[in-house]
């Protein structure tokens, strides 16, 4: 039996290296040589190996599949990765926490994110949503002070429910996601048994030009399953990459999970006389109203390769769109459609885009030149400015989205609906016994340890709006008693 020829071990530049045990020295003890240059080269590289974690979403893992069309819905988008039946598109995915640190354990109670990217023969479609169908805030302007509060103190860095509660409290809006939050389902199971959401609203567009709102659900076929409290933390404990560890190993051996698409689809002219705003990601459309319509089938069937390389230098937009799905006026949509790539601009560079896990199956022909990391041929000798009579590339008028109407005056306006609290209500009282018990007793051990009681009586306000029995159950695990009026 030969053995095979070893690889030469190289610099970063090519060359072979001499010995990699033994760093260059005047004699026996030195000091170290400055013309080691492979030293330099190693230590330099080992000092930049970290990019700078997510702000939010920091704590993640990430798998490859598969999304195939199950359901004909062509008459309402032109997306052509939707276009047929049987029609099959590569997509990656990444779950993630979203206040944890890196390092933070999977098993905390928060929600989870939920981004999709679906390469098509169109370009990229990313899809970025969490585990629940809505959200603490709804106007992206708030989106710094609310996370801001999920963060660590700046004197003490610790985690602060003060902040957490004083803000909630503070933003009746909030109920809703709050409630699901602290219900069994903030802490699931594993990832792969727990359903995911786009969350917002969005805007599908077929060929004739002709508009409908949308919303996604991912519906997991393992089903939900969630952890009860105290198994949650023991795992925290002795394993806090839990949930990483179960995706990885549950792909590694076959048992490839799988989730069903189904949307829910508006017309247009619904918006303007529905009960709820239907762009306010704080409120979910009825089901009853609009039902679940199947779409397709995602199946997760590959690991990642280099955990660096695909899940954390994998960058997800909301903004990234392909013909025949647009944007809302969502307000926390609008916000994200700036912040999600401004984020990837600032963290993993200008040019991630060209990264192989974010580049684009289609082909990428623009003017974007330069910028740090460029990997290709930057676009060799061809011209570089538009509109050019060079056979540059051109714009195609027939992509342009779909024109919708505005009104009203420009200024710093809430949306026209302020109900915060039929729908907590309505979720509390499909809750069982069991289940409420559990949520109640959630919250109570979550708010102990604020320390003013303002806060606590200010956000017992708002559980006793949504249903009476909600807020007097958190009262009493308090100790508290709700004011009179409320």
């Amino acid at each position: 039996m030969t053995s095979k020829q070893p690889t030469n071990l190289t610099t970063s530049w090519g060359a072979p290296v001499g010995d990699n045990q033994n760093s260059i020295t005047a004699g026996s003890r030195g000091p170290t040589l400055i013309q080691d240059v492979h030293l330099l080269e190693k230590l330099a590289h080992f000092n930049r190996e970290r990019v700078p974690e997510r702000v939010v979403h920091a704590k993640g893992a990430g798998a490859h599949g598969y999304f195939e069309v199950t359901n004909d819905l062509s008459a309402y988008t032109k997306a052509s990765f939707l276009s047929e039946v049987g029609k099959r598109t590569p997509m990656f995915i990444r779950f993630s926490t979203v206040a944890g640190e890196q390092g933070s354990s999977d098993t905390v109670r928060d929600p989870r994110g939920f981004a999709v990217k679906f390469y098509t023969e169109e370009g990229n479609y990313d899809l970025v949503g969490n585990n629940t169908p809505v959200f603490f805030i709804r106007d992206a302007i708030k989106f710094p002070d609310f996370i801001h509060t999920q963060k660590r103190h700046p004197q003490t860095h610790l985690k602060n429910p003060n902040a957490v509660w004083d803000f909630w409290s503070l933003s009746p809006e909030s109920l809703h996601q709050v409630s699901i939050l602290m219900s069994d389902r903030g802490i699931p199971a594993t990832l792969r048994h727990m359903h995911g959401f786009g969350s917002h609203t969005f805007k599908w567009v077929n060929v004739e030009g002709q508009a409908v709102w949308v919303k996604y659900h991912f519906k997991t076929e393992q089903g939900v399953q969630n952890l009860d409290v105290d198994l949650a933390a023991k795992i925290a404990g002795e394993n806090p990459d839990y949930h990483t560890e179960d995706l990885f190993n549950a792909i590694d051996k076959g048992d490839f999970p799988a989730w069903r698409l189904h949307v829910q689809i508006m017309p247009v002219e619904d918006a303007d006389t529905y009960r709820f705003d239907p762009f306010d990601v704080t409120k979910v459309w009825s089901q009853k109203d609009y039902p679940l319509i199947e779409l397709g089938r995602m199946v997760l069937n590959r690991n990642p390769e280099n955990y660096f390389a695909e899940v954390e230098q994998a960058t997800f937009s909301p903004g990234s769109f392909v013909p025949g799905i647009e944007a809302s006026p969502d307000k926390m949509l609008q916000g994200r459609l700036f912040a999600y790539g401004d984020a990837h601009r600032y963290r993993v560079g200008a040019n991630h885009n060209s990264l192989p896990i974010n580049r684009p199956h289609a082909e990428v022909h623009n003017y974007q030149r330069d910028g740090a990391l460029r990997s290709d041929d930057n676009g060799g000798g061809s011209v570089y400015y538009e509109p050019n009579s060079l056979g540059g590339p051109k714009e195609s008028p027939a992509h342009k989205i779909a024109p919708f109407e505005v009104s009203g005056e420009a200024q710093s306006v809430a949306y026209d609906h302020h109900d915060h609290y039929t729908q907590p209500g309505d979720l509390y009282r499909l809750l069982s016994e069991e289940e409420r018990a559990r949520l109640v007793q959630n919250i109570v051990g979550a708010m102990k340890p604020v320390e003013s009681d303002e806060i606590k009586l200010r956000q017992i306000g708002h559980f006793y709006k949504a249903d009476p029995e909600y807020g007097r159950r958190v009262a009493e695990g308090l100790g508290l008693t709700v004011p009179q009026g409320e």
